[in-house]
């Protein structure tokens, strides 16, 4: 019944616009023959669709990695319309069937602009939070700290796999102890209610703060 319910509510999303494949028309990153995408998600018909950007095809969205993005969509579906996503799976044609078979969902937003980020290509990891805010930026080049009132920090790290997908981000710059936790969690976040496919903990000097994460544009694992 959950997923009846789901179904119906998807019927009756608006349409919703989002966009781009990760490195444009042609260019993927790729798992294990999946590939990471973001589009537009609309519905039609009581199905799910899926639109990458730079193309007028549309896919019907297979669920393969039990995603729950059927239902993810439906809470975040509102008349303000625009429904981003950020997915990694599997395109498949074959005759009069087109469908992704969708095995991770990175993140659902109502967003119109995200598919036009300058800089997501480059980024390892966005993390941020609320009360008060706070957002982190991850590149090879290091990590930039954004907090409200405070000027931004730009600070090397270190990287520590911790098992089961966790991994830790640390730095001793500045005269601070700082470091960036992150599990891979389905994470809602409370101002915007997009919904990201990891949790996040900044902590500085012990001072706790939590929010979500998602791995950007050059890492998908």
């Amino acid at each position: 019944m959950r997923v009846a319910r789901s179904l119906l509510l998807i019927a009756m999303l608006p349409l919703f616009a989002a966009c781009q494949l990760l490195d444009g028309p042609g260019e993927s990153t790729s798992l294990a023959g999946q590939t990471r995408m973001q589009g537009q998600l609309t519905a039609a018909d009581g199905k799910l669709l899926f639109q990458p950007c730079n193309e007028q095809r549309s896919y019907v969205v297979n669920d393969a990695g039990g995603t729950s993005v059927l239902q993810e969509a439906a809470t975040l579906a509102d008349s303000r319309g625009k429904l981003f996503a950020d997915v990694r799976g599997r395109i498949v044609a074959d005759g009069a069937d087109h469908r992704l078979d969708l095995q991770q969902l990175y993140r659902v937003e109502r967003s119109g602009t995200a598919c036009d980020d300058p800089d997501f290509k480059k980024s390892i990891l966005r993390a941020a939070g609320h009360g008060p805010e706070w957002n982190v930026k991850v590149s090879a080049k290091g990590m930039i700290i954004d907090r409200v009132g405070q000027k931004p920090l730009a600070l090397p790290y270190v990287e520590e796999q911790l098992g089961d997908g966790r991994f830790n981000l640390s730095s001793e710059a500045n005269n601070q102890h700082i470091e960036l936790w992150v599990a891979p969690q389905r994470c809602v976040d409370s101002k915007t209610g997009s919904v990201q496919h990891m949790s996040a903990e900044l902590r500085i000097d012990g001072k706790v703060q939590r929010g979500c994460g998602y791995f950007g544009g050059s890492r998908d694992d």
